[in-house]
């Protein structure tokens, strides 16, 4: 349907699409499953909020799909594989948006039937927790994935995958330290993935991924060549 030029600038811009969601509803909610005491925003703005994240889960999912063509060519396990762990990642962020939907389900906050403050508490919980899940701990396994691949066949600079490497792990890293308590959020420990997502988006708008070189006149081998001159 469309070409691989075309086809890698929608997956670069489907990446930018990730990111500008993803930190717009962080800042329209208000609140973090870190904070227990910081309130969360008023309905219309956790709308907006939750309407942002459902475009970023069609984003993760749009950035497999997009570039599923474009992978196949080199390794149709690697394209697939990242393609599954993308929509995994996206159904949990769905996840999180369906449980804190309730939350505001009425045009009050303080008059939602049913659901008292501790209720309320544990849904935002619930909620902010899918995003150490999601993108916490999922993110790491296809940053990794697809940085080898780029890696191993050259598609792309060789500082893109090199952050994908230093990115990916670290994030992970710093999600199972919540996880378990250990540690305090820190937001230096995402900023290589982040220029990894924004470094790889902006190439494959600018100059997308090399072609295949299999697309090229293929050489005869010595047999072949053998055989024609016998024909």
């Amino acid at each position: 349907m469309f070409s691989s030029r075309t086809t890698a600038r929608i997956a670069g811009a489907l990446y930018f699409v990730t990111h500008v969601t993803s930190v717009g509803a962080v800042i329209l909610y208000g609140a973090s499953a870190y904070d227990s005491q910081s309130p969360l925003a008023g309905r219309s703005s956790v709308l907006i909020g939750a309407l942002l994240e459902i475009v970023l889960a069609v984003g993760v999912v749009g950035t497999g799909i997009a570039l599923l063509p474009l992978l196949r060519r080199y390794s149709s396990g690697v394209a697939a594989g990242y393609l599954a762990l993308r929509t995994l990642e996206a159904s949990v962020i769905l996840t999180g948006v369906v449980v804190l939907l309730p939350v505001v389900a009425q045009p009050s906050l303080s008059t939602s039937p049913g659901l008292g403050s501790d209720a309320i508490l544990s849904l935002r919980l619930i909620h902010d927790w899918t995003f150490l899940v999601g993108p916490g701990l999922i993110v790491p396994f296809h940053t990794v994935l697809l940085a080898w691949l780029l890696w191993r066949k050259g598609l792309v600079p060789r500082f893109i995958p090199v952050l994908g490497f230093i990115g990916g792990p670290l994030v992970g890293v710093m999600n199972l330290a919540l996880m378990f308590g250990v540690s305090r959020p820190i937001a230096a420990t995402a900023v290589p993935a982040f220029a990894w997502e924004v470094s790889l988006a902006a190439y494959l708008i600018i100059r997308g991924i090399r072609q295949p070189s299999d697309t090229s006149p293929s050489t005869p081998s010595p047999s072949e060549t053998a055989t024609s001159g016998r024909v």
